[in-house]
């Protein structure tokens, strides 16, 4: 780094403005765009927080530097010092006449995609050259949202007193069965990657933790490529003790679903009308149907469906429109699951007055599934009968049943995908561009 330019005083982008006239200014980032005019050039500079303009009239910049920042190639990464001019007609309302330069590092051409281009590129394309996709402004725009998404869920959480935590996520037993697991050889064993940090949770609620959330990777080995679904996601997890049934989760879930939702619509206006999205607010209590109501509104609407059969994704959208147009809310339940369709979920309760019935709900958004959740089976006999119904070894699970045999108070909880929650608040064509570098079925890089 030449002396001339002493990064100790680069400003970002948002840090300055058109009252600083006159003032000498230190910035730095990616040349995004240079226009030249003749007698004067002007060159757009982008940092995270946006772009500044530098003004290059020719016959008052020294002939070297004029040279050097006009020839420079798109993306290249400079700093420049130079004096700050009000000046209206910038985007900004100011642009910075340049005094010294520095190439930090010249990037090569051709580039593999544009930055600002008005050209279509395929998702295959941005992907595979993701570091360059994500300068794009719109891109930077969904991490922002994604970063408030997740800071008004903590927020939400710790106020209602919820510790977080983290939990391992190499793992002798699957939560949900091993179809989905990824196994790998640790030291000579068979082991495998999380699905989910449930058995974890609930022996923290043994432990009198009382009530936890944990933000994760999970992964989960599904063969699938629809524009939903993702080997390797992020999962906000919630576990909290001495519930009296399934209703005291379901409004821990639409607490925090509506706080981070307002918190997103409050913090990223700038974002939100960058990608297209109206910012909206939702307020809780949200619809609550039971699985046979929906089957029957469902029928209704004209879809074969029987009365304890499961709902397909046709039948989710179908469903989320007719619960917006019946009840005005994008988000609601669907509560009393049919044990059948549970019954891979072991840890469920049942009801007890009638145990063809869970007290496990889904949480859908748009019609899509968001969380998926419930009062947990604590009580360790029917547990060990559950895991034996699943032609699961009890012997197998013997490190989440020990806590079960020495204190387990009432418990529930639920997990939400983020990277679902973000795909439909944002209604993007798909949950990849909601990942900074996605793994499915056939990309594990970059």
């Amino acid at each position: 780094m030449p002396d001339a330019i002493d990064m100790a005083t680069r400003a970002r982008s948002s840090k300055l403005s058109a009252s600083m006239d006159g003032q000498e200014v230190t910035v730095a980032g990616w040349v995004q765009d240079t226009r030249n005019l003749g007698g004067i050039s002007f060159i757009q500079l982008r940092d995270r927080d946006g772009t500044v303009q530098l003004t290059l009239p020719k016959k008052k910049i020294e002939p070297g530097l004029f040279k050097e920042l006009t020839t420079i190639p798109r993306e290249s990464v400079i700093a420049v010092r130079g004096t700050l001019k009000a000046n209206k007609e910038a985007r900004a309302g100011f642009e910075i006449i340049p005094s010294a330069m520095a190439a930090l590092n010249v990037a090569e051409t051709p580039l593999p995609m544009g930055v600002i281009d008005k050209v279509n590129i395929d998702l295959d394309t941005r992907l595979s050259n993701r570091f360059m996709d994500l300068r794009r402004e719109q891109v930077l725009a969904i991490f922002k949202v994604r970063d408030a998404l997740l800071g008004g869920s903590r927020e939400y959480l710790s106020s209602e007193g919820f510790l977080e935590v983290q939990t391992p996520k190499i793992v002798a037993a699957g939560a949900e069965g091993g179809a989905t697991l990824f196994k790998l050889s640790y030291f000579g064993r068979e082991a495998y990657l999380a699905q989910s940090p449930q058995l974890y949770k609930q022996s923290l609620m043994g432990a009198g933790f009382e009530r936890i959330f944990e933000i994760a990777p999970a992964y989960r080995a599904e063969l699938s490529d629809t524009v939903r679904h993702l080997s390797e996601f992020t999962s906000l997890d919630v576990e909290m003790s001495f519930v009296k049934d399934s209703d005291d989760v379901m409004k821990v879930v639409e607490g925090l679903v509506a706080h981070a939702i307002t918190h997103v619509s409050r913090k990223c206006t700038a974002e939100l009308s960058m990608l297209g999205i109206e910012p909206s607010e939702q307020k809780p209590p949200f619809p609550r149907l039971t699985h046979e109501e929906c089957v029957r509104l469902l029928q209704g609407a004209g879809k074969k469906i029987e009365v304890g059969q499961d709902i397909d994704t046709d039948g989710e959208k179908m469903l989320g429109d007719i619960v917006k147009k019946e009840h005005g809310s994008r988000l609601y339940f669907i509560t009393r699951f049919p044990t059948e369709l549970k019954r891979g979920t072991f840890y469920a309760m049942r009801l007890d007055e009638d145990p063809s019935l869970t007290g496990y709900f889904d949480f859908e958004f748009d019609g899509e599934e968001l969380v998926s959740g419930g009062q947990r089976e604590h009580r360790l006999p029917r547990l060990i009968a559950q895991i034996e119904e699943n032609d699961m070894s009890p012997e197998a699970f013997e490190f989440y049943l020990k806590a079960f045999r020495f204190g387990m108070p009432p418990h529930g909880g639920f997990g939400l995908g983020v990277e679902r929650f973000l795909h439909m608040l944002l209604r993007l064509p798909n949950i990849r561009e909601c990942v900074l570098f996605p793994r499915d079925r056939v990309r594990i890089a970059p």
